[in-house]
């Protein structure tokens, strides 16, 4: 099947071919997708190939490359809020996050697509480095007060699974897309008496499913999507609004990645 990477800085990944359905994910630049189907009016059913997410795209966000091409490897991300390029001479301006293949000397070149970065970003290694804690809380704060917005995979709006998905992509650390997935990763932590910055804390829903994720900071702290990126306190019940003082998610897991 044909492979793709995308061309825009963020396009909707959707439940059905229609503008009109519901947004499940994102695809951010840079990303590659296979295609495994078409439909009607230039919709490609694609599966994601950071994630394996599996949704419908707009053939018009996305650039068809080769095989070869497509397995690359990332080799850096952009970990700028913004970060402005040009894409076959257009500028864009692109969101914290996006990857780039075959970066070398302020350009990377894959097949049809040629992007030259504008000033010399500090662009951080895909993975094969210790993490860094300091620099993954660095990132996540980049998130403060960003909106929740359900799908959303990005600095612009975000829901709590894409929040720690991109904030652990920095860091080298694949994650599955939904929190559902996300919990079967990584170690379990027995007590949030012995949570450390960087463990994931999951919850669950009355009916026992996991709905929520958040990045704790420590024992009692946590930073997750809530209405927008907020810290907010924990204990071993769940999270309290610290506006509020009432407590909203009910404490389900903590796993370790690193």
């Amino acid at each position: 099947m044909p492979y793709a990477i995308v061309v825009v800085p963020v396009a909707p990944l959707r439940a059905t071919a229609a503008h009109r359905s519901e947004m499940i994910s994102q695809l951010l630049w840079g990303e590659g997708v296979e295609i495994i189907n078409t439909a009607p009016d230039g919709w490609v059913e694609v599966v994601n190939q950071y994630d394996g997410y599996t949704g419908w795209a707009s053939l018009s966000h996305l650039e068809e490359v080769s095989e070869e091409i497509y397995h690359a490897p990332a080799t850096h991300y952009l970990p700028e809020w913004s970060n402005e390029i040009l894409l076959n001479g257009q500028p864009m301006i692109l969101p914290f996050g996006c990857l780039l293949k075959g970066y070398t000397n302020l350009s990377a070149k894959w097949g049809n697509v040629q992007v030259n970065l504008l000033e010399k970003p500090p662009v951080l290694p895909a993975a094969g480095s210790p993490v860094n804690t300091k620099h993954l809380l660095a990132d996540a704060k980049k998130f403060l007060n960003t909106a929740y917005l359900w799908g959303g995979r990005n600095v612009f709006g975000v829901d709590c699974s894409g929040f720690v998905q991109n904030v652990f992509k920095l860091s080298g650390i694949p994650l599955l897309r939904d929190a559902s997935q996300q919990a079967t990763q990584g170690i379990t932590v027995d007590f949030l008496q012995e949570a450390r910055l960087g463990d994931l804390a999951f919850f669950d829903n009355p009916e026992g499913r996991i709905t929520h994720v958040g990045l704790l900071l420590n024992d009692h702290e946590i930073l997750h999507a809530s209405g927008k990126v907020r810290i907010d306190p924990i204990d071993n019940q769940g999270i309290i609004n610290a506006d509020t003082n009432i407590r909203t998610h009910q404490l389900r897991i903590i796993k370790r990645f690193f």
